[in-house]
């Protein structure tokens, strides 16, 4: 495996940022858009992941980087949960909820095997 120089250069960061522009999208239509609070709290948590892969690369100690991935897969988790709500909420059709729920989940299970890659490294 070659050297990762950037954090733009992992595969989990260019999945989670195609997921951040899916969810802004998302929400900046129809109801979603109005309700400013969930609108608000979904981006939140969606920019949270890569920009906690980011953060965590940074810090060039995979001890540092395993806390980072950790709250990244934790907003990952908070985004799920937040498009239930939109679900129920009728701002998101199930097709818009399957869709954005399994790109998260895709992210959030890289997530994972990058935390056990790093904590065999240590």
């Amino acid at each position: 495996m070659s050297k990762v120089k950037r954090f733009e250069d992992l595969k989990v960061w260019q999945a989670a940022r195609d997921v951040v522009t899916a969810v802004c999208q998302l929400s900046s239509t129809g109801s979603f858009s109005r309700d400013y609070a969930l609108r608000d709290q979904i981006r939140r948590a969606a920019v949270s992941v890569p920009s906690n892969v980011a953060e965590g690369f940074s810090r060039h100690s995979n001890k540092e980087f395993i806390q980072f991935l950790f709250i990244a897969k934790g907003s990952a988790a908070e985004v799920q949960s937040q498009l239930y709500i939109a679900l129920d909420q009728g701002y998101i059709s199930q097709g818009e909820f399957d869709k954005i729920y399994g790109q998260m989940e895709v992210v959030a299970k890289q997530i994972s095997r990058f935390i056990t890659y790093l904590k065999g490294a240590g």
